[in-house]
């Protein structure tokens, strides 16, 4: 749950916003969040299913002077979902699933809003 991940050169990464409502708190959508993404990695997460990684972050609420190209200093309170599939038509399936569609309806009635962004890979790299 805590490991380490690594991700294939060539991965499809989905990046998910997910506003909460006004007064929800982190700790009211922990138990939403982890039933929805221990249905993606046990349900998915094979060749089959496409699913490779993931990842859940919290905004903080920083706003970076030195990378921020806008004047604009404000963001809303959310949740950010990073997962990595080998094809977004894997994603697309799985997301069209039963078993998911509950878990992310749960976590929706938390929430104000959802974006699911899908990237292609262009660069990776380490520090050498």
């Amino acid at each position: 749950m805590f490991t380490p991940i690594t991700i294939p050169f060539g991965a499809k990464m989905l990046f998910n916003t997910v506003k909460l409502k006004p007064g929800v708190e982190m700790e009211d959508v922990e138990m939403a969040l982890g039933e929805m993404c221990n249905v993606v990695k046990d349900h998915y997460g094979d060749e089959k299913g496409g699913f490779i990684a993931g990842q859940v972050y919290q905004f903080s609420g920083f706003i970076s002077d030195e990378g921020s190209l806008s004047d604009s200093k404000k963001a809303e309170s959310h949740v950010a979902i990073v997962t990595f599939w080998q094809s977004f038509e894997q994603h697309e399936k799985s997301h069209a699933d039963k078993a998911f569609k509950d878990k992310f309806e749960a976590l929706g009635k938390l929430c104000t809003d959802s974006k699911e962004l899908g990237y292609d890979m262009l660069w990776q790299g380490v520090p050498e």
